[in-house]
């Protein structure tokens, strides 16, 4: 009986953990990046012949080989991070904001019209402030029109807001063409350069020091809503359950629709940070992509603020490096990127092993621990 019963038993098991220590955890972060440098490296001997020690520091001379590397890598690692932290609120709730990208372009479309448009009228610090606040609303908007129809129509959150990212690249599409300089180029170019009027200033000799400030001041304040604040706590409990939600008293269709402001102001924030901040100008490619990268970083960093951080560095180093060794050892664009995707593999998947346990045939479950 207890034979016949082992051959029905599969070879492996899945459980999921009741609970993990915290330096438990961090043991099978660090686990994955060692076996992930170890898979790569025989990826790199076996296809190219190239040291792979030699390889890495080129992936990390790349990302922080020269100071000027250095501030490019912060200054994206800033962007990434705005816009993670932007994605937190509405995907703690369950609510699947795929629509970042047009959040980021509305909010850059904006900056750059009231750069264009009054750059010569209005000094820096005022049309900084208007910029901000131009962003801020554009992004909300962009946030709130799905984030309405969801709470009054049940709509698909995922593909409304996936949509709106169509959308915003027509407008930009538009804008750019409206707006292109010079005639026939198909590009904005650099706004008010010789005046350089509603760029960001160097706050302690750096060009990139107020993205800084301006995203982990975010980054502090994000951490405080979710974790300590009443909008928090009903942002947790929707997610978690809607109809435990509306037992408790929550106005579900009120705390979705304020979220995605939240979401979508964030976002549309990252936009203003771009344009002013960064490239002082506005395409169609201004948002490159990091509206899908985000939620990489807001889904790992299980929407802890301070952790985005370093998540949000590691892909950007990642892509920096990438970038390097492609040139430096004369790699075409696919073995660098595998290369970054094979330790990308192994750091995503230590999550699955921190959430559950791999069960051998005839071994109980125990305590999930």
């Amino acid at each position: 009986m207890s034979q016949a019963r082992q051959k029905k038993e599969p070879l492996l098991r899945i459980a999921k953990r009741d609970g993990i220590s915290r330096p438990a955890a961090y043991g099978i972060r660090l686990i994955a990046v060692a076996l992930a440098l170890l898979v790569s490296g025989a990826f790199i001997y076996a296809v190219t012949k190239l040291n792979p020690i030699e390889v890495y520091r080129g992936i990390f001379d790349g990302a922080f080989g020269t100071k000027r590397r250095c501030w490019v890598t912060v200054r994206d690692t800033m962007m990434l991070l705005c816009i993670g932290i932007g994605l937190a609120p509405a995907f703690k709730m369950k609510f699947w904001n795929i629509g970042a990208e047009g959040q980021i372009l509305i909010g850059g479309v904006l900056t750059a019209g009231i750069m264009r448009a009054f750059g010569s009228s209005i000094p820096t610090p005022a049309l900084l402030l208007i910029m901000a606040a131009a962003s801020l609303v554009g992004g909300c908007i962009w946030g709130v029109i799905p984030a309405a129809f969801k709470a009054k129509w049940n709509t698909n959150e995922t593909l409304f807001t996936l949509m709106m990212n169509y959308v915003a690249i027509q407008i930009t599409s538009y804008c750019v063409a409206l707006w292109e300089n010079p005639i026939g180029s198909n590009t904005v170019g650099i706004i008010n350069q010789q005046t350089k009027a509603g760029w960001f200033p160097e706050v302690f000799g750096q060009a990139y020091g107020l993205n800084v400030i301006l995203v982990m001041a975010l980054t502090i304040g994000m951490y405080i809503y979710l974790k300590y604040s009443k909008h928090g706590y009903e942002i947790t409990v929707v997610g978690d359950s809607v109809n435990t939600a509306r037992y408790a008293g929550i106005n579900v269709k009120k705390v979705t629709i304020r979220t995605m402001a939240l979401s979508g102001a964030i976002c549309g924030l990252a936009g203003f940070i771009a344009v002013a901040g960064s490239s002082h100008t506005i395409s169609t490619s201004t948002a490159g992509g990091r509206g899908f990268t985000a939620i990489i970083v807001a889904w790992l960093a299980q929407f802890n603020s301070f952790v985005m951080v370093l998540i949000s560095l590691l892909l950007v180093f990642l892509q920096k490096g990438a970038i390097q060794i492609a040139s430096q050892f004369n790699l075409n664009d696919y073995a660098s990127n595998i290369i970054t995707g094979i330790i990308l593999f192994f750091i995503l998947g230590s999550e699955f092993f921190i959430n559950y346990r791999v069960i051998p045939r005839g071994k109980k479950e125990g305590n999930g621990k």
